[in-house]
């Protein structure tokens, strides 16, 4: 007859990543978080801050979930999809947090493009209204050195 012990496992380490950690990160939609990523320049690794709201969390906490993080550079929308458990990710910072009633926040995509082209309709209509009032200005000031002279 087998020996049918049960086998002892040690604490085997199948991942770079603390599973247990990334678990109690508490990400949700409508955050506004600092994702700390490590980046490999040659020999050297560093790390490098990704700042954005959170739009979307996809498959949860299971082991290939991802959370996706928007943010506007230059005015231009910037989104990057992160998996939770990756090992390049070196932290996950909460640094706001917002009530929002859906899971998906993708509406904020054509939110933000409507505000940036209202955004530069007002400039422009300032910048005419600028360029509007200087003229008047040097004829006045011609008008008055006529005077003096």
């Amino acid at each position: 007859m087998l020996n049918c012990q049960p086998m002892e496992f040690k604490n085997i380490k199948l991942s770079p990543v603390d599973t247990e950690a990334r678990k109690k990160v508490d990400v949700r939609p409508g955050d506004t978080v600092r994702v700390m990523q490590k980046i490999k320049e040659g020999e050297k690794t560093r790390l490098q801050a990704f700042e954005g709201i959170i739009l979307a969390i996809k498959h949860g906490k299971e082991i290939g979930g991802t959370f996706t993080v928007r943010k506007v550079v230059d005015s231009v929308g910037v989104e990057r999809i992160f998996p939770l458990f990756s090992p390049s990710i070196d932290s996950i910072d909460v640094l706001k947090r917002a009530k929002v009633r859906r899971a998906k926040l993708y509406y904020i995509r054509e939110k933000a493009t409507k505000e940036l082209k209202r955004h530069m309709k007002n400039e422009i209509i300032q910048v005419r209204k600028e360029s509007s009032d200087v003229a008047p200005k040097k004829e006045k000031i011609a008008e008055v050195e006529k005077v003096t002279e």
